[in-house]
């Protein structure tokens, strides 16, 4: 295993990459808890397997794909009448994801 468990996480770095307000008590056991988890990750790979098929999944998955045919589509009053909020009678307002983006 190499030293990573030695290397601080930047734990306040990362909550401010995925956008997470943390409180000042959670950022010490999430450091630990990421540390080791980055240590299983490294303890995983020191096995053997040159001797193992490279999967994507567990199981075997097969496609299930319907015929692609056109059909009669809800009328466009009837499936914004379901939004919970229309901008200019044909466009749904969705929350504003990125800051300085889009209309508030």
């Amino acid at each position: 295993m190499s030293n990573t468990n030695n290397a601080a996480i930047d734990v306040k770095y990362v909550a401010e990459l995925a956008r997470i307000d943390l409180a000042e008590e959670a950022v010490e056991k999430l450091q630990q808890d990421m540390q080791n988890i980055v240590a299983y990750i490294e303890q995983l790979s020191e096995l053997d397997v040159s001797n193992i098929e490279p999967t994507a999944h567990a199981a075997a998955l097969t496609n299930v794909v319907r015929k692609d045919e056109a059909k009669t589509s809800f009328p466009r009053e009837t499936m914004l009448a379901n939004a919970p909020a229309v901008l200019d009678g044909e466009t749904i307002k969705v929350p504003q994801v990125l800051p300085g983006e889009g209309i508030n």
